[in-house]
């Protein structure tokens, strides 16, 4: 008994230790971080190779630390090998970068290829404990690829690589796993994940929850609007639509079916919150900053963009929400005691204001007034955050005269800085790991020459017609983006896909690319995989099909955007003007009444809600796609019909030209 306790508090002293060792590394990666950010005295390319042995020393002790305290010290033991690898990869290639990177290309010593092969076991592994068999399988099948393309008939064979020139491709050369990607993550996306950690930290989330709770007071549906909107906003900065849906779901779904809601409908909210959160500007899931490195244009110009998009977006779901919850008579209110202890003060509300709004105003200046890159904004953004996030609750100690003086009140927010530091590193290891692998499997694509192969071939299935290569993409994309994260899944289809868009069918480029993310998210709601909705099925413990078909009632929409993209030229600027306000608005329009179509309760026999709910659907997908504004304006005044026909019918609304007649 006692060498079972000793055994046991042995473990928790470990624990305990190593969850210091993780605050610490957390402190020295963010230090370096912001170092190069201010000086930038290394090459990015060096820089790419010290960032991820800094994220993988972070990521390996939070996990070995998660191991222990669940008892598994068979993942430990596998985990700490992995990770020391890329450590020590890192290390030797920073130390060694103008023999590696200068004087070497097309060549490497014996001893750098067998670390370049423990570099490709551990990344795999890595990779496959973090997001499944399925990524795993795409990124080995693409290796396999890469080796016997010569064995492969017909337009996507290639003459096949040896193993050290795939070894090269990969590693030695640092243009795979250090490459482009990996370099933009260092540069550009760790700074605003830091920007999130510090956001957790502050408690700025707990404000927006805050919020969504007062607001539900004043919506019937306001239970599952708060859901949405939490999911979506901190989704839009979490960057994978399935750990998202664990995340907020834990709290939204149990919420939603307290209220009333059928489990199989609070898991589809859920799950279409969380996908469509990973559109949603400034960040859409980091994917923003890939897309301004990949157009070369500045990163404002890629959010102002998708400003349109995410209206419609926005707008369609919340509907389609409200008609969700009060079909299911859900009327319970969110009892805010149950979350928070003590409403907030106006005198707090308008601390917390300053305190979250001069860092984020500041982003807006820096991004959109200034003109600064996005790497410098961040930075400042941070500094920022880390100024007010401190000395506001400081000054407000002063002003309110609480019982925690502040003294103590600084000391409390200087923990929590550090949390912040700590909590931005573990969101973004796991970003950094899916990453660094896509920048390798993307440096193998471009060698093999497949994104010519797959323009030569969408062309000969689709027989030059647009509509079709569209479909084949977004088929693609669904398929691509099956347990990935959104701006991984979007690289892939964007390397794929875009190029034919562009090239052979005249398709404007930033159409081609919001064309191919947006279909690249649907994968989170699409059977038979649809991983957000087996998450969020999993916590509502619903049917997973019931789940998907709720999904796709509520996110409809958001499978015919993608056509609307491509037929509708001006919805996707970089200049938004009165051309992308009408066309915009029409679209919106055609959005609603495929909602309306399948949402709405309507009251009437099943063979008559069947035959009006398809062909509002259809009607609304013709609003949304087809080109002329004529056919548009037509359609939605049949909308407008049915809208009003129904609730004179049904409702026994008085329609104002009648009511003269009536009295």
């Amino acid at each position: 008994m006692s060498t079972q306790t000793e055994h046991t508090d042995h473990s928790s002293g470990l624990v305990r230790g190593l969850d210091l060792t993780v605050t610490a590394a957390a402190l020295v990666f963010w230090g370096i971080v912001i170092w190069w950010s201010t000086t930038q005295t290394w090459s990015t390319v060096r820089y790419a190779t010290v960032f991820v042995g800094g994220i993988m020393t972070v990521y390996a002790l939070n996990e070995t630390r998660e191991s222990l305290a669940e008892g598994n010290w068979i993942d430990s033991a596998v985990l700490l090998p992995s990770s020391i690898v890329l450590i020590t990869a890192s290390a030797y290639f920073a130390a060694n970068f103008e023999q590696v990177y200068l004087l070497r290309q097309g060549f490497a010593l014996e001893h750098e290829y067998m670390l370049a092969r423990l570099i490709i076991i551990s990344l795999l592994y890595l990779t496959w404990r973090e997001f499944g068999n399925l990524f795993l399988g795409l990124v080995i099948g693409v290796m396999i690829y890469a080796l016997f393309g010569d064995a492969v008939p017909g337009v996507l064979g290639h003459a096949g690589m040896s193993e050290l020139t795939l070894l090269q491709a990969t590693v030695t050369d640092l243009y795979g796993f250090y490459g482009s990607l990996t370099q933009l993550t260092a540069s550009w996306i760790a700074p605003f994940l830091l920007y999130a950690g510090l956001l957790f930290a502050y408690g700025a989330f707990d404000l927006i929850l805050r919020i969504a709770i007062v607001a539900a007071r004043y919506v019937k549906s306001g239970v599952a609007q708060t859901a949405v909107l939490s999911s979506a906003v901190i989704g839009s900065i979490n960057g994978s639509y399935t750990a998202n849906a664990a995340m907020t779901g834990s709290f939204t779904i149990p919420t939603m079916k307290e209220s009333g809601m059928a489990g199989h409908r609070a898991a589809g909210i859920e799950a279409v919150a969380s996908t469509s959160g990973q559109v949603l500007p400034p960040v859409m899931g980091a994917s923003a900053f890939v897309m301004a490195s990949y157009l070369g244009v500045p990163y404002l110009n890629i959010v102002v963009a998708g400003l349109m998009p995410a209206a419609i977006l926005v707008a369609s779901i919340g509907i389609a929400v409200h008609y969700t919850a009060i079909s299911d008579s859900s009327s319970q209110e969110m009892e805010f005691s149950e979350f928070f202890d003590d409403p907030l003060s106006n005198q707090e509300k308008l601390f917390e204001a300053v305190r979250f709004g001069i860092p984020f105003g500041l982003l807006i200046y820096l991004l959109g007034f200034a003109q600064y890159t996005v790497m410098t904004s961040a930075l400042y953004t941070v500094i920022a955050m880390v100024i007010t996030g401190i000395t506001i609750p400081v000054l407000q100690s002063f002003a309110t005269s609480s019982e925690e003086g502040p003294g103590s009140t600084l000391v409390s927010q200087l923990r929590k800085t550090v949390f912040g530091f700590r909590r931005g590193a573990i969101i973004l290891a796991p970003i950094a790991i899916i990453l660094v692998v896509i920048s390798g499997v993307v440096n193998i694509f471009g060698t093999t020459g497949v994104p010519a192969k797959i323009a030569l071939l969408m062309i000969n299935i689709s027989g030059g017609v647009l509509l079709f290569a569209v479909l084949l993409g977004m088929g693609v994309a669904i398929l691509m983006g099956v347990g990935m994260p959104t701006v991984a899944a979007y690289v892939i289809v964007a390397i794929l896909i875009v190029p034919t868009f562009v090239s052979d069918f005249g398709v404007a480029e930033i159409t081609a690319h919001y064309t191919v993310f947006y279909a690249a998210i649907l994968a989170g709601i699409t059977p038979p995989v649809a991983t957000a909705a087996v998450v969020a099925a999993g916590i509502a413990e619903a049917n997973f099909w019931k789940t998907c078909g709720a999904a796709i009632k509520i996110a409809a929409p958001l499978f015919v955007l993608p056509i609307a993209f491509v037929y509708n030229p001006g919805l996707v600027a970089m200049n938004v003007g009165l051309t992308t306000l009408i066309v915009g608005t029409l679209v919106m329009l055609g959005a609603i009444t495929i909602i309306y179509g399948l949402n709405y309760p309507f009251q009437m026999s099943l063979g008559k809600r069947s035959l009006l709910r398809a062909g509002l659907a259809v009607l609304g997908v013709l609003i949304m796609t087809y080109p002329g504004r004529l056919l548009k304006i037509a359609g939605i005044l049949v909308f407008a019909g049915v809208f009003f026909g129904e609730k004179v019918m049904t409702r026994g609304l008085e329609l104002p030209f009648n009511r003269g007649a009536s009295q």
